[in-house]
């Protein structure tokens, strides 16, 4: 069908910016501190340290392990773990590992150093004299986190720090913002545009021939939903056309390294080099349907940057 979308400053949209609350930022400070920190040995034990000790079956004969290491925090009985709060160093804790491990003979046929075909034969009670207790303590947020996070004299300050993480935040969410504002585009068009008229028979006649075999005929509904993402598609063609939206290679790798780079930042490496960076994207890019939604994903992008061009 014949139509024209047209978008100009006539045309007002609202843009929304998502701000980060304070509680983000703080649990993103708090996750690099969390990366520089490092283990320290404490006095008396708090749930998480890990404990190493000597580990001794009460019975005669029974099982005794020498530089024992376990976290109580990872026992499935609460009532066993309970029994190691506060415990100090050279205490002797009674406890029962078969009970308090239940369930996780592969665990437990660590701990006491035997086959796990054995570990039922050692149900009974034991103590564990504590000899070291070590903590994870998290960093001081100072510069050598600064360094870790953003790379070395990037940031000097904590003011500084948190700053840059809300950015990080405030460009993560512009795509979400993006995203919001070509569903309203989409909406905004489809209203100006109005109703498109179809040879439906013959676009029922392909869908029926392209479903799966022994699928059922397609319905009414899942119809009328096609025609929608029809009239769509044809819409945001048109546009990408008028803007003039042309997409290369290029185009498509810088965006699969930036999916590359937030994910090496998930797990701490924000600073990747770009040498690993362009060899995981040219990976994923060999995958026919990522390089496909890759490829759709950054069509859309262009589509709306060029709308946020042309409207107020």
């Amino acid at each position: 069908p014949k139509f024209d979308a047209v978008l100009d400053k006539g045309d007002a949209l609202a843009y929304y910016r998502i701000q980060p609350t304070d509680e983000m930022v703080q649990g993103q400070v708090d996750a690099f501190a969390q990366r520089c920190g490092e283990y320290k040995q404490v006095e008396s034990y708090e749930n998480g340290d890990m404990l190493k000790g000597t580990l001794t079956e009460s019975v005669e004969e029974g099982v005794v392990v020498r530089e024992a290491v376990m976290m109580p925090s990872y026992m499935k009985n609460d009532e066993q773990k309970a029994l190691f709060e506060g415990s100090k160093l050279n205490d002797v804790v009674t406890f029962n590992p078969f009970t308090a491990f239940a369930g996780n003979e592969a665990e437990l046929a660590s701990l006491l150093k035997v086959e796990k075909g054995e570990v039922a034969a050692h149900n009974g009670e034991f103590t564990f004299t504590v000899s070291e207790i070590t903590r994870f303590v998290a960093s001081e947020v100072n510069q050598n986190v600064f360094d870790a996070a953003f790379g070395k004299d990037a940031v000097k300050s904590e003011e500084e720090f948190r700053a840059k993480i809300a950015q990080q935040f405030e460009e993560r969410f512009e795509v979400e913002s993006d995203y919001k504002l070509l569903m309203d585009v989409r909406d905004y068009l489809m209203e100006k545009v109005g109703k498109l008229e179809f040879n439906e028979s013959i676009l029922r006649r392909i869908m029926d021939m392209n479903k799966a075999e022994g699928a059922e005929a397609v319905s009414e509904e899942d119809f009328q939903k096609s025609l929608t993402e029809l009239r769509w598609h044809l819409v945001k063609e048109q546009l990408a056309k008028k803007f003039e939206v042309k997409i290369d290679d290029n185009d498509v790798l810088e965006v699969a390294k930036g999916a590359t780079r937030d994910q090496f930042a998930q797990y701490g490496m924000p600073n990747a080099p770009e040498d690993m960076l362009e060899n995981f994207a040219k990976n994923i890019l060999e995958n026919k349907d990522q390089n496909q939604k890759i490829y759709e994903k950054l069509y859309e992008q262009k589509v709306v940057e060029s709308v946020k061009a042309k409207v107020k």
